[in-house]
């Protein structure tokens, strides 16, 4: 079931079958290197921009992603995960003439467990910098970390309302860092398969969430 902002929606099977597609893109692309050891591929179909991001590859983006002191963003509007602040800030300048072309009629961002921390945070920079475009941008988070800290206004929490953070039940990474810490996540919420069919490390492995995004008995 998805969970957006407390609200349940009925998840079908076309849902699943484009989430699976997506994954697999992201799993597959040439990925380009970016300053802080961020990975970024940008591709056009027609007018629909898709940007993916890749998980996890290296020392650099484990630095990052264990960086988790909360700083401010947009001027102190809203805060968020140190690291992946700093790598998303270091990644914006590749991808900000692409978002910014006039012609473009969406955009579907994509990024994978470290990849979709910064896929939030992408998201939202296209909602902010894109209003033209807010009925038209959506993005996936899977096995994405937490990125956004504090009690967020439900006005902050809109920006977020098409992403969708997909959780394979059991995903260690999902649940950090912790919400006792003051840590939470955004948008939709789609958890898939089953309580205990994975070890915490193994539910956030990539066959493993597309063996779920492609069960049959859903």
């Amino acid at each position: 079931m998805f969970s957006l902002l407390g609200t349940a929606y009925a998840v079908y099977r076309g849902d699943l079958m484009k989430m699976s597609r997506l994954f697999a893109r992201c799993l597959e692309v040439p990925y380009l290197q970016a300053a802080e050891s961020a990975s970024y591929y940008i591709e056009r179909k027609g007018a629909i921009l898709y940007i993916y991001l890749q998980a996890s590859n290296g020392i650099e983006d484990w630095k990052n992603n264990l960086d988790f002191p909360a700083r401010p963003y947009h001027g102190g509007s809203w805060m968020a995960h140190r690291g992946f602040v700093r790598v998303w800030k270091a990644l914006e300048p590749y991808v900000a003439n692409a978002i910014a072309d006039p012609r473009l009629q969406g955009v579907v961002t994509v990024g994978y467990s470290h990849g979709g921390a910064l896929a939030v945070l992408c998201h939202e920079y296209v909602y902010y910098h894109r209003p033209d475009l807010r009925k038209q941008i959506e993005s996936f988070a899977f096995g994405a970390p937490r990125v956004l800290w504090g009690v967020l206004s439900p006005v902050v929490r809109q920006r977020w309302e098409k992403l969708t953070l997909v959780r394979n039940l059991d995903d260690l990474i999902t649940h950090l860092p912790p919400r006792v810490l003051g840590y939470t996540h955004v948008g939709a919420l789609l958890e898939i398969g089953n309580a205990g069919s994975y070890s915490r490390i193994d539910a956030h492995r990539s066959e493993n969430i597309m063996r779920e995004l492609l069960r049959k008995d859903l």
